[in-house]
C-alpha cells in the first residue's frame, strides 16, 4: 500500500511545489478547489447516515472563508454570519417542504462543515502570507508529511499498542511517538535546507523546524482521528477515491486542518521571541 501510495504521489510533488512557490492567488485557489471537493466529501459522509447537509453551501462555503483570508481578511467575520443566515433558510425551507431528515441537526452539520473546512482550512493561506511564509510553509507541509510516514511505517513495523481501538485499530501508541520523532528528525534536516534558501537572516532553521516537526507530529492524529470518528458514526471507509490508493481529499487533509492552524500561531510565537 505505502508503494502504491508513494507511486502517485511523487509525481504530484513538483505540482504542489510550483504551486506554494507561486504563492497569491494562485496558491489560494489551489487551496480553496481542494476544500470544495472536501466540502462534497464531508456532506457525502453525512449523507452516507441519513443526513441532508447542504451541499451547496459547504462546497462554496469553505472555500470563500479560505480566499477571504486573502483577499477579504476584514470580511471574515461578515462572511460567515452570511453563510449562517444562508444555511439557516436553506433547512427551514428543506424542513418545511417535508425533508424526512433532522433539520436541526442537517443545520449543525452544515455549519459544521462550512466553518471546520473553511476556517481551519483558511489557514493555509494565511500561513503563505506570513513573513517567510513560502519557507515557514515548506517546512510545515514537509514536518506534516514526515511525521505521517514515519508514524505510518513504523506503526506497521513495530506497533503493539493500540492508540484508538474503536476510531483507528491500525494506529498505535508507537507509530504515534514515531511520528513525532520523525517529524523533528526529518523536519530539522528540511530546515537546513530550506535555509539556504530563506536565507541567513531568517528564523527558519533547524531547530525551529524540529520544533514545528514534533508539534504537527503531536497534533495531527487528531484531526485524522477526528475525520475517522464521522467516518466509523456513517459507516463510511473512505470519504471519496480522488486519487488512486489515497482515498479521498478529506482523508489527506484531515491531520493537516489541524496541524496548518497549530502550526501558523507557532510560528507567530517563534516570531515573536526569537529577535532576528
Amino acid at each position: 500500500m505505502l508503494s502504491d501510495r508513494l507511486a502517485v504521489a511523487i509525481p504530484l510533488i513538483p505540482f504542489a511545489v510550483w504551486i506554494i512557490w507561486l504563492g497569491g492567488p494562485v496558491y489560494a485557489l489551489a487551496v480553496a478547489a481542494i476544500l470544495m471537493v472536501a466540502g462534497r466529501e464531508f456532506v457525502r459522509i453525512f449523507r452516507a447516515g441519513s443526513h441532508r447537509p447542504a451541499l451547496p453551501l459547504v462546497m462554496a462555503g469553505a472555500p470563500l472563508l479560505a480566499l477571504g483570508r486573502l483577499f477579504r481578511p476584514a470580511d471574515l467575520s461578515l462572511l460567515f454570519a452570511g453563510l449562517v443566515i444562508a444555511a439557516l433558510v436553506w433547512h427551514l425551507v428543506d424542513f418545511e417542504r417535508g425533508s424526512a431528515s433532522a433539520a436541526g441537526t442537517d443545520f449543525v452539520i452544515t455549519l459544521g462543515g462550512v466553518f471546520y473546512l473553511g476556517w481551519m482550512g483558511s489557514y493555509f493561506t494565511a500561513l503563505r502570507e506570513l513573513p517567510d511564509g513560502l519557507w515557514w510553509t515548506a517546512v510545515l507541509m514537509g514536518a506534516i508529511w514526515l511525521a505521517d510516514s514515519a508514524a505510518y511505517v513504523c506503526g506497521r513495523a513495530f506497533g503493539r499498542n493500540s492508540l484508538a481501538p474503536r476510531l483507528s485499530p491500525k494506529k498505535t501508541w508507537e507509530g504515534f511517538f514515531s511520528g513525532i520523532a520523525g517529524g523533528a528528525v526529518g523536519s530539522a534536516v528540511l530546515g537546513l535546507l530550506w535555509r539556504l534558501g530563506a536565507g541567513a537572516g531568517s528564523l527558519v532553521d533547524w531547530h525551529t523546524a524540529a520544533l514545528l516537526g514534533a508539534l504537527t507530529g503531536l497534533v495531527g492524529p487528531i484531526g485524522d482521528l477526528g475525520i475517522s470518528m464521522l467516518k466509523r458514526e456513517s459507516g463510511v471507509k473512505d470519504s471519496g477515491a480522488v486519487i488512486a490508493g489515497h482515498g479521498g481529499a478529506l482523508d489527506r487533509i484531515d491531520s493537516w486542518l489541524i496541524s496548518i492552524p497549530v502550526g501558523y500561531y507557532a510560528v507567530l510565537v517563534i516570531q515573536t521571541l526569537i529577535p532576528k
